[in-house]
């Protein structure tokens, strides 16, 4: 798709391919390693939209270049840790309908270090309206 930012990963001027494969790219952009140090995304060549929609060969793909990009960043920035995963939809928090995986080396002196992918959304704040736990029912 010639808007898909993704299909284009070189639009963006500042981008860097870093590693690339048959179906996979793994980038990184300078604007995001103002605060996600060494911060990547592996994206599928084609235009897929979601996690969901992989094929295999683009699964193996992506296996193959979150090692090399691991074993990158382990040996560039020294992380204690690493955030990683794949946003689904909109609503799911992705924001370009192309699929890509992220990968977010941590850091212990971060604000937020020992807080997961998953920590803003298992918050209070996050309840749907009208769904109560099981204990407040009863």
């Amino acid at each position: 798709m010639k808007d898909c930012l993704f299909c284009n990963p070189m639009s963006f001027p500042e981008q860097k391919i870093v590693y690339e494969n048959e179906s996979c790219f793994f980038i990184q952009s300078p604007r995001a390693q103002d605060i996600l140090e060494g911060a990547g995304l592996i994206i599928p060549k084609a235009h897929t939209e979601t996690v969901f929609d992989l094929s295999e060969k683009e699964w193996l793909d992506t296996y193959d270049l979150m090692q090399k990009a691991k074993k990158l960043l382990d040996e560039t920035y020294g992380p204690e840790g690493y955030s990683t995963g794949w946003n689904v939809k909109p609503v799911g928090g992705q924001s370009i309908p192309h699929a890509h995986f992220h990968i977010i080396p941590r850091f212990a002196d971060e604000p937020f270090a020992g807080k997961g992918i998953r920590a803003w959304i298992k918050s209070e704040a996050n309840r749907r309206p009208g769904r109560q736990i099981e204990a407040e029912v009863k």
